[in-house]
């Protein structure tokens, strides 16, 4: 199962009441589908995962697969905290048409779980059971938990575990990653402000917020490095540099849907906690996407 291009960890549409949007996440998908986008990653944290139900997470997962082209990969955002409801969401989205499971580190008791053999553990028991092969999520920004590099090399060996989503944006992290996993593993990059540099250093691809909203941008990156255009796949990234980083680090989820709306895809709000960009963020956002296409 090869993980090669850039896939957009789909943002969930909500309607004005807060309830999932159908329509719109048809048009979202169908204007992917006209994109040299790989696929569509579908309940990760850029899709607000943690605040859908189990009977939302499912719904999103059946809508994207019914919109979907035949030719794009879908990849489920599955990791919960437990291993059992893990392996349940994993092989119910298995059922609906799902090719790979990305499964995020667990971190709700970090004192218990940042070491290599507890968090070695989690996947493996997870893998052992799940009808999909897994993508080991790494976002230790956001989790406080930074998987371990011998916990990867040792996953790697795993026949079910095939991949790694790296987002910590560490060039050192991501070789040390390449070298000393088993040959075939993919080592995918999760960060858009530095999708040039990962994959020169030998990443296959990358899942990117960023791509929810300028996707041709990304695929321009991704084609340049496919081609060996090392000048154009850096010019790309520098003109990207500052309207990535604003719908990644420092507005997330809220600012990249603000830029979603700009750029003639579904945004809207986010869900509760989570509250809508302000006046002075949204025209931060407009000034560094402006010449950008959607």
């Amino acid at each position: 199962m090869k993980l090669h291009g850039i896939f957009p960890p789909i943002a969930t549409p909500f309607d004005h009441k807060g309830d999932l949007y159908k329509v719109k996440v048809q048009h979202n998908v169908e204007k992917w589908n006209r994109t040299g986008l790989a696929g569509y990653c579908v309940c990760g944290s850029t899709g607000e995962s943690v605040y859908l139900t189990t009977e939302e997470k499912v719904q999103m997962w059946e809508w994207v697969a019914q919109y979907a082209d035949s030719a794009k990969l879908l990849i489920a955002g599955t990791g919960v905290e437990g291993v059992r409801e893990t392996i349940a969401l994993t092989n119910q989205a298995a059922g609906l048409g799902y090719k790979v499971a990305m499964v995020r580190t667990p971190h709700y008791y970090k004192n218990l779980l940042n070491n290599p053999g507890a968090q070695a553990l989690y996947f493996r028991a997870v893998a052992d059971q799940a009808k999909i092969p897994l993508m080991i999520y790494n976002w230790p920004q956001a989790t406080g938990i930074d998987i371990m590099p011998e916990a990867v090399a040792a996953l790697s060996e795993h026949p079910n575990i095939i991949a790694i989503k790296e987002s910590s944006g560490s060039l050192e992290k991501v070789m040390q990653m390449i070298r000393e996993t088993k040959p075939g593993f993919q080592v995918l990059t999760g960060s858009a402000p530095t999708l040039a540099p990962h994959l020169a250093v030998g990443c296959v691809g990358a899942v990117l917020a960023f791509a929810n909203a300028a996707p041709y941008a990304t695929i321009s990156i991704w084609e340049a490095h496919r081609t060996r255009e090392t000048a154009a796949a850096l010019d790309w990234q520098n003109r990207i540099a500052r309207a990535a980083q604003l719908v990644t680090t420092k507005y997330g989820v809220p600012g990249l849907k603000y830029a979603m709306d700009l750029m003639g895809y579904y945004g809207g709000p986010p869900r509760l906690p989570l509250i809508p960009v302000t006046q002075p963020a949204q025209k931060e956002i407009e000034q560094a996407f402006d010449g950008l296409k959607g």
